[in-house]
């Protein structure tokens, strides 16, 4: 099993579900977005989603653009990213992490050369929002050909026709976007959500994660009553940015990581 169906299972047999954190690689700086990284399993996060920074992040909202800006200003490339996940994994072989981003970067940087690198560093999944699967030779074939999970985005406009198109070559969990619009957008409403999981169901047996608006640990909790995971992003990047110093990043991150893992282990209890 790969470490994303690993984990998935194991939460299963728990019977609770994953709380899936995403931070931007090299915000505020690569030291600082380093010691954040390797503190967020111990504060609670079961899968981790690090944000490969590029210039166009057309579907994110301001706080993770904003971040972007910053990893980039402070000089992370695309081969920082990916020391930074085998730096991690020196001390951390078992939580999955995912690398988040956009296709232009890893096009530049050599399709073949980035997979077979990302999977030596110790890459579970990718997620790339703006490669649809009419392009799954470009990437989603030569990631799953290593080892590497293709994780696909759906949406509340991702109709019944369309969903076994895009979940076709879908491997380690679904992520439902659970509200239309860029990231950091308001959430739903669990009556929604537990709508389209159920929809979602019809169409696939992977783990479906639930992401986009969810800030809070209540929130959190709400979602974990009804998906496999909840994801949270903008609210801990948010963190670093109104931090004043580096220290004060790495432990406001973690604290709130801490406060939602609580709402969603205690969901279901």
């Amino acid at each position: 099993m790969s470490r994303l169906e690993q984990r998935f299972a194991d939460l299963k047999a728990e019977g609770r579900a994953a709380l899936v954190t995403f931070v931007t690689a090299g915000d505020p700086g690569y030291e600082t977005s380093l010691e954040i990284l390797k503190g967020l399993p111990a504060a609670g996060a079961d899968v981790i989603e690090l944000g490969m920074p590029f210039t166009d992040p057309m579907a994110d909202g301001v706080a993770i653009q904003l971040a972007t800006l910053r990893a980039l200003d402070a000089g992370q490339t695309l081969l920082k990213t990916l020391a930074m996940v085998k730096s991690f994994r020196e001390k951390d072989t078992t939580t999955p992490l995912v690398l988040m981003g956009y296709y232009n970067p890893i096009h530049r940087f050599g399709v073949d050369n980035f997979v077979t690198q990302a999977r030596e560093a110790g890459v579970d999944g990718l997620i790339i929002v703006d490669l649809p699967p009419e392009h799954d030779a470009e990437l989603a074939e030569p990631a799953q050909a290593v080892g590497i999970d293709f994780i696909r985005l759906t949406t509340p406009t991702t109709d019944d026709s369309r969903l076994p198109r895009v979940l076709e070559r879908s491997s380690g969990f679904v992520y439902y976007v659970s509200v239309a619009g860029v990231t950091g957008a308001g959430a739903a409403t669990a009556e929604h959500v537990g709508a389209a999981i159920a929809r979602l169901r019809s169409h696939t047996s992977l783990p479906i994660s639930v992401g986009f608006g969810i800030r809070t640990p209540e929130q959190a909790a709400g979602i974990a009553r009804l998906a496999d995971g909840v994801v949270v992003g903008s609210a801990l990047v948010d963190k670093i940015a109104k931090a004043a110093t580096p220290q004060q990043a790495v432990n406001d991150v973690l604290g709130l990581c801490r406060e939602l893992a609580e709402g969603v282990r205690s969901a279901r209890r």
